[in-house]
């Protein structure tokens, strides 16, 4: 008797030592795509996604990915308990393992619609947001948020938005470790500005050991993530998974236990990514689109400049296809890929 597979995915426990983080304009379904050739476990995140966008817009467009990103979660914004339900099922059907509320994001036009980090100054709005989305789905529903916003920035601030918000069933938080000041400050500044205050995270998990708490904001390397997960749950990277790509090259090995020989070199990523590019191409997807995310995929070779610049010259003929890529890979030594495996 075969299993069915929306059956296996719901009752998968999720893993989340480490995980990508939501990331506007960045993380899309072609970024994903690419990410999973390179780590098979990391959990991925879609940007944000609006309620306003789900219920007015082109949903199935939104919400379109490719099977091969799972594990994969969707980031919602919006306040309206009912809009967000309707959401989060709609979320659910189009296959996603996770689905996880904004409460984080500094940005102005996330401000202007009541979602983001100033909802930290409503726990109990973003209580009834979790119990309302959890009512009507069987995946986890979790919360990103930051240490707290300005003029809410005592740790006890923040312990009363968890313990707030987890009366409502979430049992997951991903933590910023940094206030979020919503006056001011640029969404950019805002990562840059606010110091990291790592010990607030772990301080959370040792009050709320029954709770999993994941760290996100400034992790770099996999060696700093294996630091914070000797106390927490999880570790989030964000833009240094999106510049580097390829220092999650070990990360399977190295956070999740699989043997190393399953490292791919970064030729081989590219020469796995090419059946999807032809078959996106070939929907009408302009290279460029994919091409994008991909450019930081041999930082630190040599030929990585050559390959960085013939993408960004080439990738925009309305005619481009893999070959461009493919011609792209040429300019990169094999040699020094794969001697970095060795």
């Amino acid at each position: 008797m075969k299993t069915n597979p929306d059956i296996a995915r719901k009752s998968r426990v999720m893993d989340r030592r480490l995980s990508i983080a939501p990331m506007m304009d960045w993380t899309d379904r072609f970024d994903r795509y690419f990410l999973r050739l390179i780590t098979r476990h990391s959990l991925l995140y879609t940007e944000m996604i609006t309620t306003g966008a789900l219920l007015h817009g082109d949903a199935p467009r939104f919400l379109a990915f490719d099977v091969a990103e799972h594990p994969v979660a969707c980031q919602l914004g919006g306040s309206s308990p009912k809009d967000l339900a309707t959401a989060a099922r709609m979320v659910e059907r189009a296959g996603y393992d996770e689905v996880n509320l904004n409460v984080g994001c500094p940005s102005d036009r996330v401000q202007n619609g009541q979602f983001g980090a100033c909802l930290m100054a409503e726990p109990q709005l973003v209580r009834d947001c979790v119990a309302a989305m959890r009512d009507v789905v069987s995946i986890p529903v979790t919360v990103k948020c930051r240490i707290g916003i300005n003029g809410r920035d005592r740790y006890q601030d923040l312990a009363n938005f968890i313990e707030t918000v987890r009366q409502g069933g979430c049992d997951t938080f991903i933590v910023h470790a940094r206030i979020a000041v919503l006056e001011g400050l640029s969404p950019k500044q805002n990562r840059e500005i606010p110091p990291l205050q790592y010990d607030v995270v772990h301080q959370v998990k040792r009050d709320f050991p029954s709770l999993s708490i994941s760290l996100n904001g400034g992790v770099q390397t996999l060696d700093q993530a294996l630091v914070h997960l000797s106390d927490l749950d999880g570790v989030m990277m964000g833009r240094a998974a999106y510049q580097d790509p390829y220092c999650l090259a070990q990360a399977d090995s190295l956070i999740f236990g699989d043997s190393p020989d399953q490292q791919k070199s970064r030729h081989n990523i590219v020469r796995l990514m090419l059946p999807y590019i032809e078959a996106q191409c070939r929907d009408g997807i302009a290279l460029h689109h994919i091409t994008r995310h991909i450019l930081g995929l041999f930082n630190g070779l040599p030929g990585a400049r050559r390959w960085r610049r013939f993408l960004s010259e080439n990738a925009y003929s309305a005619q481009a296809g893999p070959e461009i890529v493919e011609q792209a890979m040429a300019l990169v030594p094999e040699q020094h890929d794969t001697s970095m495996l060795a």
